[in-house]
Formats: C-alpha cells, structure tokens, sequence
C-alpha cells in the first residue's frame, strides 16, 4: 500500500464529505477510492471514518489522523516545491479561475502578457461563473468579484464594479424611464439565470437596502445573451458596469435608475496561504494586480 497515496485520497473524501465526490474529483472509480480507506483502515488497525446518512464523520482517531496527515502532506508539498527551484525562480503551473465575461475582456490578455514575461510557468485559467473551491478544485488563484466570506485566503483588492439597470434609449422613448424601482413592475424586463431565476432585484435607498421583485418578461441563462435582448430594445436589464461600459459610452444603452444604485461590488485577488509563496504565485500576484486595477479604473462609468 502507497501510504502517502491513501493519505490523499482519505483528505479527499474528507473535505469532500462523500467517497463518491472524492471518486469524482481524483478520477479514479469509486471502488478504488473505498479500497484505499479500507486499507488505510486496516493498515492502522483503526476506523478512521463512519458513513452515516449526513455523509462522513471521522471517529476521534480518524480527526487525529487527519490532522498529522495533513501536516505531512504539506510538508512534502513544500519540499518538492524547493527541489523543483519554485522558490528560486518563477516556474512549474498554476491554476486560475475567473468569471466567464470578466475574465475574457479582462484576465486572458493580462494572463497573455505573464506568460510571456515569464517562460517557465504555465496557466491553465478556468472561466466559471461557478464559485470554485480552492482545494476541491486545485485552484491557485481566484478572481473574485463580491462580498467575501471569512476565511484564511489572503486578498487583493483591485477595485470595485457597479451593478446597472439599463435599456436601449429606443425602449425607453417608447416606454419611458422607470423613476422609482416599483416602476419595474410595469416594465418588461430581461433577467440573467444563473442558478434560479433572478426575479427580485436589490436597491439602495437612504442607506437601506430595497428588494423588488418583478415578473420577468424574458430569462437568458448568459449575461451575453441579456445584453443583447436590452441592446434589441426588449427591454431593461441588469448588469455589471464592465459588462456594458461599451455599449454605455457608445449610447447603445442608457443607464436608469442611479439614485436606487445598490453599492459597488468589491474585486479581489484571492488566493491560499501558504509559508512562503512558491515564486510563480509571487510573480503573478504581482504582474496581474496593477494591470488588472488599471482596466477596472479604465472600464468605470
């Protein structure tokens, strides 16, 4: 038996909280995943972990374990980072995730310029309006637009983004400008559906927050495609002020509404803590974060 082997795949399932997620998330078939527990299990003479209806639970001795495994991993990790030289220079491959429209107008080009600036170290970013997980998904780096849970991920802030209602000045010379946000409810309005419906939207007003919901004339599952329906004169949407900047100044849209504005959203950097930063982190960290608060500062309305 690989013991360092089964210690990865017993985290796995741990942070996971199921073997099948740690099945689906190493690759390897779920029989594979259960026989290397069990091995674990047999090799220590101890049970580690107990499946219950609410997934996992580790016994006394499994917390113990995972703990000192945990450790050991890490410890490894940093020393294979020392052997490959990622503390002496810039290299070896990151992972780094971004939202889909923010990260291609904005990330891709400034991921295009690092990589050139710096041979040895590879990308692979991940566009996903999906939130990623830092150890679920191997990921080194997140783009990160929003409030910020509590956590031990370290953050740059870049800047802020504003959140619009806007209509194509066609749709609003026949339809007029809503005044008040009740007035939605006599407007056709476009909403963007990610996971649910987006019908209950959020304003400011005297420092306290409104929400107002409303029937959707017309629901897109892409931010793109929302655009588009506002730019056809359907109607009004919502969107982030980088997502229609163009159009804006280009008075293809018109923003409406600005007295109810919901405050900016922040946007951070964010990634793991670790002893020392591998070189390749450092080295994007910094190239990424001024070139990216300069597009944000160019990109305001």
């Amino acid at each position: 038996m690989d013991r360092l082997d089964a210690m990865s795949v017993l985290l796995a399932a741990v942070e996971s909280g199921s073997l099948s997620k740690a099945s689906r998330h190493l690759r390897l078939p779920l029989a594979t995943v259960s026989r290397k527990v069990a091995e674990l299990e047999a090799h220590l003479n101890a049970t580690l972990l107990i499946r219950s209806a609410n997934g996992l639970e580790l016994t006394p001795a499994g917390r113990s374990y995972v703990t000192s495994a945990k450790a050991i991993l890490e410890q490894l990790n940093e020393a294979e980072r020392t052997a490959a030289g990622e503390y002496r220079e810039p290299r070896g491959d990151l992972t780094v995730t971004a939202p889909i429209m923010f990260g291609r107008m904005h990330v891709l080009p400034i991921v295009a310029g690092f990589l050139s600036a710096f041979p040895d170290v590879a990308v692979e970013l991940v566009l996903t309006d999906r939130l990623t997980r830092f150890v679920d998904d191997q990921v080194d780096v997140a783009l990160r637009i929003g409030a910020l849970p509590d956590s031990g991920l370290i953050a740059t802030r870049l800047g802020t983004v504003r959140r619009l209602i806007c209509a194509s000045p066609d749709y609003l010379a026949t339809h007029g400008a809503p005044t008040t946000p009740d007035d939605l409810a006599r407007h056709s309005v476009i909403s963007f559906r990610t996971v649910s419906s987006a019908t209950i939207w959020t304003f400011e007003a005297a420092g306290a927050e409104i929400a107002v919901s409303f029937r959707s004339r017309l629901s897109v599952n892409t931010i793109d495609a929302a655009i588009d329906a506002g730019l056809s004169g359907f109607g009004l949407i919502r969107a982030n002020s980088y997502q229609v900047v163009d159009h804006v100044r280009g008075d293809r849209l018109a923003v409406v509404l600005k007295a109810f504005e919901p405050s900016p959203l922040p946007v951070h950097l964010v990634y793991d803590t670790h002893s020392r930063l591998p070189l390749k982190l450092r080295a994007f960290i910094d190239f990424v974060a001024p070139r990216l608060r300069e597009r944000l500062t160019q990109a305001a309305l």
